[in-house]
């Protein structure tokens, strides 16, 4: 993929009640870039993020991932693309108290229609680069809160997605394990992936080339170092 990896155009999110989250978006991040989108609680920034990885569509405007037109993409289009191309972290794990670390992550890829052993072999890879290669048959509440974000950044990026999302991935974390976490992300870049960042943290957000500032549901700075 070349060129842009995400746009927005002019897009709008409402929800019921009259609640706009979203106030005439537009925005193109880059193929490779590392973007981190700042703003206080409210902002905007959560919704942005479901809008650019198709959980979510927008009420108007133009929404394209990978040089895709995705706004009159078919549920099950969508889930293909999910599946396949993008890799999802959240602040809250979303992991499976009850699955190993390693069928966590296995399972992350059922959608992709890759065969079980595929799925567990490229599981594995994942979990060693994320430091866990010693620890994939524990269970998460097993784990520390570091360790269980590892665990879901793994399940993001075990299929090699062109596209990685997350949303305050450091949030629950005490601040050695967010670094750690962060640094996990910032590493995803080397494999040319394009990283998008949600934080309310401005030291987090300095560590980015690249941070989209936004209020009230619409991006008041774009700065670049």
């Amino acid at each position: 993929m070349s060129g842009a990896a995400l746009r927005l155009f002019d897009v709008v999110k409402e929800y019921p009640g009259g609640v706009h989250a979203l106030r005439g978006v537009s925005v193109e991040i880059a193929t490779g870039d590392r973007v981190a989108v700042v703003g206080p609680s409210g902002s905007g920034k959560t919704t942005m993020l479901t809008v650019l990885g198709t959980l979510e569509r927008a009420t108007s405007g133009g929404v394209e991932v990978g040089g895709r037109d995705v706004v009159d993409a078919s549920d099950n289009e969508l889930a293909g693309l999910r599946a396949h191309e993008i890799g999802f972290v959240f602040q809250g794990f979303h992991l499976q108290d009850s699955m190993t670390a390693l069928d966590n992550v296995a399972n992350g890829m059922l959608y992709t229609g890759a065969p079980a052993r595929e799925r567990r072999e490229a599981a594995q890879a994942a979990l060693e680069r994320v430091g866990l290669g010693g620890r994939v048959t524990h269970r998460p509440p097993q784990l520390s809160g570091g360790e269980r974000q590892r665990v879901a950044i793994a399940r993001a990026i075990a299929k090699h997605p062109a596209i990685v999302l997350a949303d305050e991935p450091t949030g629950n974390l005490d601040s050695k394990s967010g670094q750690e976490v962060l640094a996990l992300m910032h590493g995803l870049a080397s494999d040319g992936a394009t990283l998008v960042l949600i934080t309310h943290d401005e030291q987090i957000a300095r560590t980015f080339p690249r941070r989209l500032l936004m209020r009230d549901g619409e991006i008041v700075g774009d700065e670049r170092q």
